[in-house]
């Protein structure tokens, strides 16, 4: 949002995001480094030296602080902040953003940059208050936590809990793993970038960033343009396994339909299987480490380092709450249905988040005639034209989230869609003397139900995998696919034909 406080007090400045706050150990991005970072900005590219092929989190906060110092964006930024609710005054033509301290913003536009995973789904966990040791959530992890030698438990096993499950495993006494259901974890082979690696990236940076928007994901990915059964068992086998040494989502990529053909998935699915039996010691925690409800990629896949390789530790012990439910936490620890007992020091929770809707349902945002965004959303889901603008809500502008491909993509890329077409929409209201843009209705039941159609060509719909993409890991949120499954590509398509079409599927006044 711009616009001006109307109180001159300030806070301590201190910076904030994601990757401030997921600081648990392991804690890394499953996008090579080269590409999880900024395009708009060729001195920015060729100043920064990333070391490793996946940057960790202090590697990228570090990017992000020296990013808002080159620019000098601090002045332009309140830390410690926090928005409690806005309302539009039809009047004026202006929001006022209020914070729970008693400020407040007035702007024209309210651009909504809160992120898809920023807020924590409320803990669900039977008689989890009831724990009288230490309790630390992923999301918002101590900087000065030590587990060095203690005993300690972690629940959730999706991808904070693939990354700092092993990394807590080399320092802590003793690690209880609590699995509801089991995730398919690929290697992610990180590695130190090799000498001159860095510089080659450089001198081809405009061409990479190309190859990188002309693909789905918003990142280039060495996609096999085969289908799995055009080829025979032995080649499919040995191009799963040359993908699963190389790591990383180019595994994804392993055959064009592995999300669109149910026995495709089922191939690659099987591969993994292999690959745990493999790696896991213990045929009984294999067994139980395979996921068998839903296809691979139906729930977001899991890039982590040396996953199953942990549970051959002795100090590692596997919970499947399927096989035997979790009754109760207790003060010392917790109880399982069939009597068994498990105790420690520490809590460690990596349980997810309310993903897309969470940030803008926790405040109180009021749109035309006091329509209030957490009641309509909450009651159908996240309704948007181009996931861009909802009707009631005039010049709210959301910046990839729901009904565009956010999460399915490169976020930086998907993110930097966004702002360039926003950005474009500001000059052009500007410069025509228009005040209010605001989805028009039928064209957002329109893209609501094509993203919907798209999700329902794939199989990310399928199976029992309780996905965060519909909401379905939280009680009572409407069922509904919110990221769009076909893409940058042709969501870039779909915006450039909007602004074609004289900004069709908005109504400028």
């Amino acid at each position: 949002m711009t616009g001006s406080p109307s109180a001159s007090s300030r806070a301590p400045r201190r910076s904030r995001g994601t990757w401030y706050w997921n600081r648990y150990p392991g804690a890394r991005c499953d996008v090579e480094s080269v590409d999880y970072s900024y395009s708009w900005d060729d001195e920015l590219q060729q100043e920064w030296d990333w070391t490793e092929k996946y940057p960790a989190q202090g590697d990228i906060l570090a990017y992000l602080k020296h990013v808002a110092d080159r620019f000098d964006l601090r002045k332009d930024i309140d830390f410690e902040t926090t928005v409690a609710g806005a309302e539009w005054d039809a009047e004026s033509a202006r929001w006022t953003a209020r914070t729970e301290d008693g400020r407040t913003y007035v702007a024209q536009y309210l651009l909504m940059a809160v992120g898809c995973l920023s807020v924590p789904k409320e803990v669900d966990l039977p008689g989890a208050d009831r724990f009288s040791g230490q309790v630390l959530r992923t999301w918002n992890w101590p900087e000065d936590a030590d587990l060095t030698g203690r005993s300690v438990c972690v629940v959730g096993t999706g991808s904070t809990g693939a990354q700092v499950v092993p990394a807590l495993a080399e320092v802590v006494g003793d690690l209880t793993v609590v699995q509801r259901t089991p995730n398919f974890v690929i290697p992610t082979r990180n590695r130190p970038l090799a000498d001159g690696e860095l510089e080659a990236v450089k001198a081809e940076y405009p061409a990479r960033r190309q190859r990188n928007a002309s693909h789905p994901a918003g990142v280039f990915r060495s996609d096999n343009p085969k289908t799995a059964f055009e080829v025979d068992e032995g080649e499919r086998h040995a191009t799963f396994q040359e993908r699963w040494e190389g790591g990383g989502i180019n595994f994804l990529g392993s055959f064009s339909d592995l999300m669109f053909d149910q026995a495709a998935n089922d191939a690659v699915c099987a591969f993994v299987h292999e690959k745990i039996e493999e790696i896991v010691d213990d045929p009984k925690v294999a067994e139980l480490l395979k996921p068998d409800s839903y296809p691979l990629g139906a729930k977001r896949p899991v890039i982590a380092t040396d996953y199953y390789e942990t549970f051959n530790r002795d100090n590692v012990h596997l919970v499947d709450v399927r096989e035997n439910p979790l009754e109760s936490f207790t003060e010392t620890g917790l109880a399982l249905a069939n009597g068994d007992q498990h105790e420690f020091d520490t809590l460690v929770l990596a349980t997810g988040f309310d993903s897309f809707t969470g940030a803008f349902t926790k405040m109180d945002v009021r749109g035309r005639d006091g329509l209030q965004l957490r009641e309509v959303w909450q009651a159908e889901g996240p309704k948007t034209s181009l996931g861009l603008s909802s009707d009631g809500f005039p010049n709210l502008l959301i910046v990839a989230n729901a009904g565009s491909p956010s999460v399915l993509a490169n976020m930086v890329a998907a993110i930097e869609q966004h702002v360039a077409w926003i950005a474009d929409l500001l000059t052009h209201m500007r410069e025509r003397g228009l005040r209010t843009i605001e989805a028009e209705p039928q064209a957002q039941e329109k893209w609501v139900a094509h993203v919907e159609e798209v999700a329902n060509m794939t199989l990310w719909p399928n199976g029992d995998s309780g996905s965060w993409y519909r909401g379905a890991n939280i009680a009572g949120k409407p069922q509904i696919f919110m990221p769009y499954a076909a893409g940058v590509v042709e969501y870039g398509n779909a915006l450039q034909e909007s602004v074609d079409n004289d900004y069709a599927g908005f109504v400028l006044a």
